[in-house]
């Protein structure tokens, strides 16, 4: 009898997880970026009441063992990486990845990198593109061609994203201009627009008469995402089980950006429901094994009146 209340506490503790996991994602249905997740379960060690016996020929067949069950506990507890659907915006600092990949953020005063695919991103007062909590949007160096700049330890350069006020003209004027307008192309790359109606690419140093380095909206790839830790905000970090590659220019990781459009939420609430009521029966069913247990070792207590 105390084995099957064992069982039935820590499937009720199973149960109670998942329910907890399925809440969050419904919280997080309309989450810029939000990834659901999922509980997966896996049956305890079990305790064996009789060993396996090898068949003897001509005497007897062989015969199986007699285990029993001592319950279950969460095996897993995944992050889905699958994609959201996407929100059109028109806003032009709001991004999507289409295909794989992340978003890499700094946490300047930290010196800490994030990863996120939440691309709601706005432009602060010194004209850095950055996250709703204030991190630095990365980009990438890259030359004349469009291909990451690789330093000398065969390592891309990662660098803050900032539309300048003014930028040197390199097509006309041949002089510093005031930037009207600017745009973020699909293979990461940026061009400003001037007041006098010429469009040049963000160089690195806007002010250079004669750039050589530009700067591209960079994306990470990560071989295992759902290795990755939540750090909250829509944030993650590495942990031992997921390392990221270098920040690199969208088309070397096979993927584009959308412009003026948001990754939305991945969770599927007609799943969620039903994940929800599958649950919400198996605590019922587990709690009905526990008030079970106790009525039979309360006739057991019984026996000796």
């Amino acid at each position: 009898m105390l084995r099957s209340l064992y069982s039935g506490i820590s499937g009720m503790k199973g149960f109670q997880v998942k329910l907890d996991v399925i809440s969050n994602n419904i919280a997080n249905v309309n989450t810029v970026g939000f990834k659901a997740g999922r509980v997966n379960f896996q049956d305890i060690l079990s305790q064996k009441i009789g060993s396996a016996m090898q068949p003897t020929a001509g005497q007897r067949g062989g015969m199986n063992p007699k285990q029993v069950g001592l319950g279950s506990m969460v095996g897993t507890i995944d992050t889905l990486h699958t994609p959201g659907s996407f929100q059109t915006t028109n806003v032009l600092t709001d991004l999507a990845i289409d295909g794989d990949g992340f978003f890499q953020v700094l946490d300047a005063p930290n010196n800490k990198i994030y990863f996120t695919r939440a691309g709601n991103f706005t432009l602060d007062d010194n004209g850095y593109l950055v996250t709703p909590q204030g991190n630095y949007v990365q980009g990438v160096v890259v030359d004349n061609t469009g291909k990451a700049v690789i330093d000398v330890n065969g390592n891309t350069i990662p660098t803050n994203i900032q539309i300048p006020d003014n930028a040197y003209d390199t097509n006309a004027s041949k002089q510093m201009e005031k930037v009207v307008a600017y745009n973020i192309a699909s293979d990461g790359g940026i061009d400003l627009t001037l007041a006098n109606g010429s469009v040049i690419k963000l160089a690195k140093d806007p002010t250079s008469t004669n750039p050589t380095e530009f700067v591209k909206v960079g994306l990470v790839k990560i071989t295992n995402p759902g290795g990755l830790e939540k750090a909250g905000n829509s944030l993650y970090i590495e942990s031992l089980n997921a390392q990221a590659d270098d920040i690199n220019v969208p088309t070397e990781l096979g993927t584009s950006i959308r412009t003026g459009t948001l990754e939305m939420s991945n969770v599927d609430l007609t799943n969620e429901f039903s994940e929800m009521i599958v649950a919400q029966r198996g605590f019922q069913a587990n709690s009905r094994i526990i008030t079970t247990s106790d009525e039979i070792l309360q006739e057991l207590v019984n026996l000796k009146r």
